[in-house]
Formats: C-alpha cells, structure tokens, sequence
C-alpha cells in the first residue's frame, strides 16, 4: 500500500472517531434544555447537572481526535489542508468560537449559584453544539460532493456556495445522528426518570436521523458511490434499525453500539466515495486534489507513520482507561442539593 493512500485511511480514521465519540457529547449539549427539564427549579438544576456529569470527563478528551485530524492533514497533504482551511474559513472559524463557547459552559456554569448566570451558560453549551454538529455536516459533505476550485488549486466560493440543497442535507443528517447517539449515551449513563426520557427521545428523533441518512447517503451513492460505499451504505442503514430496535427492549448499550457503528459506517462511506480525490472541482475534474497531488513528500510520510505507530496506541489506551473509570450510571439522587 502507498504511503499516501495509507495517510488518507488514517485521516478517515481520525474523523470517523472524532464523530462517533464528540458526536454523542455534542448530542447530549443539545438535549440540556429537553432532558434537563425538571418538576421544578431545584429538579431541573439537578437533571441538567447529571446530564452534564455524564460528558464531564470526556468531553476534552473527545476534541482531541479533530486536533489530531486536522494536525495529519497538514502534514500528510498539506495541499488539502490549505485549500479547505482557506475556502471553509468562516463555516470553521464559526465552529471554533461555537466550541469555546461551549467549553467555557463546561467551566463557568457551576461558578454562581445565579439562576439567571446558569441559563446564559446553558444556552452557550447549546448553542456551542448545535453549530458545529450542523457545520461539520456541511463541511464534510461539500468536500465529497465537490466544491468550485480552480486551475491554482484554490477555493472560489463562499459560505453560501457550501449552503447548497445537498450540504443542508448533510449538516442536518449528522444533527439528527448526534442528537440520536447523545440520547442514547444519556441513557445508557444515567438512571431513573431521565433515561426513561432519553430513550423514547432516541426513538423519535432516530426515526428522522435514518430518513435523512438514507436520503444523504443514497443521493451520494447514485451520484459516485461504488461497490464498497453501497456496502457500508447498507451497514449503516441496518445498524441504526437495530439500534432503534435494541433501544425499544432498553437494551441501551447494545443501542449505543448500534448509531456508534452507524455513524462509524456513514464517514466511511464519505470517505470510501471521495477516495481517491480529497477535494473534487466541481468546475472541471482535471482540477481535483487528490492524494497524489496534494501529499507530501515520501520522507515526510515515512516519519510520520513511525510517530504515529508509537503514540497511537497510547492514546487509545489512555482514553479507553477513562471510559473504564467513568463506566458507572448516575442519577438524580446522586447530585448534592
């Protein structure tokens, strides 16, 4: 296998986790102000508090897999990384300021007792998860469908060039999806009234996921997809039935697993449709990058898969440990007055 087309696997990798594990955070920033929704006062502070808990210590540990996706780019196909950090400025620059926003919630919303300071923080973690969960939706998509470069390898449109019928599509798919996975986690980590909540939640909303993924993914795959993108087409689409199913019987782990491979199976299918370009011209095909094109050197890519075969297993390792340690439920009762 060639380097190059072995650094495109791994970037695929890296987004792929970075979607399944920030995704169900994301989802359940989203669902603060629905699950967090109490008897009264006291019960609402209380059910936001563990919906929070249940995120708390790994939402950080989640971001890191974009850093280290978008750090690959750079590196492996610095052509790539430059034409869509160029040409997606404002749509990333928006989901940057979204994500310290709502990390800055994490922090600051247990600093004052204040009703009134807890609401503005709450509505930063909202809306800190709501934009990027959409934007990231746009973004990935456009760069599969094709977005207008030109002859010098440079991005010729705007915001409004990437809000088009099919990237509106692909940014609510994976709002859906992550709204889906987050009430899924939710349910799976908690106990009592909430869970009870979050899985009839998970069916409603995963119910309008799977139409819109099949309507995103089906639309890309008649357009481009081949053999192996139909496949995990198909993978996808079952695993989410089976989620919707196992969340049903409130087997909620095996629910979990299910939009977990389902969203795993959806990039890559993104992804298995766009290789070997890594942005297609919609303006003419001979001005594509493509991972021939827009790599680095071979030597560059030699030192990078040694760093990356020594530190990978360590981090896997580290954030696995932390999942481990954080494993148990909680519950309201579980939160001090």
């Amino acid at each position: 296998m060639e380097l190059t087309t072995l650094w495109f696997i791994i970037i695929g990798v890296l987004w792929t986790g970075y979607f399944v594990l920030e995704g169900f955070d994301f989802g359940v920033g989203m669902l603060l102000p629905v699950l967090g929704r109490g008897t009264d006062a006291a019960d609402t502070d209380r059910r936001k508090r563990v919906l929070l808990n249940t995120i708390g210590p790994v939402w950080d540990g989640n971001e890191v897999w974009v850093l280290t996706a978008g750090g690959a780019t750079f590196a492996a196909f610095p052509h790539w990384y430059a034409t869509m950090f160029s040409g997606f400025y404002l749509p990333l620059l928006l989901i940057l300021v979204a994500l310290i926003v709502r990390n800055l919630g994490f922090d600051y919303r247990g600093k004052r007792p204040s009703a009134s300071w807890k609401a503005r923080w709450d509505l930063a973690i909202v809306i800190g998860s709501v934009l990027p969960a959409f934007l990231w939706g746009v973004a990935l998509t456009n760069v599969v469908n094709g977005v207008p470069i030109d002859a010098n390898r440079e991005y010729v449109g705007n915001l409004f060039t990437l809000l088009n019928p099919i990237g509106i599509l692909g940014g609510l798919t994976t709002l859906t999806l992550f709204l889906t996975h987050g009430a899924l986690f939710v349910a799976l980590k908690t106990d009592g009234p909430i869970r009870a909540d979050a899985r009839r939640l998970a069916t409603r909303v995963g119910i309008v996921a799977a139409v819109l993924a099949v309507l995103l993914l089906g639309t890309i795959g008649l357009q481009q997809g081949s053999v192996f993108s139909w496949l995990t087409t198909v993978v996808a689409a079952a695993s989410l039935v089976f989620a919707l199913l196992a969340n049903a019987r409130a087997r909620e782990g095996w629910a979990f697993v299910g939009t977990f491979v389902t969203i795993a199976f959806a990039v890559a299918t993104l992804f298995l449709t766009l290789f070997p370009d890594v942005m297609p011209s919609s303006l003419n095909p001979a001005w594509s990058l493509t991972t021939a094109n827009a790599s680095s050197t071979a030597y560059t890519l030699k030192i990078m898969t040694v760093v990356a075969l020594v530190f990978t297993p360590v981090v896997l390792l580290y954030q696995a440990w932390t999942y481990w340690v954080f494993r148990k439920r909680i519950a309201v009762h579980h939160i001090p007055a």
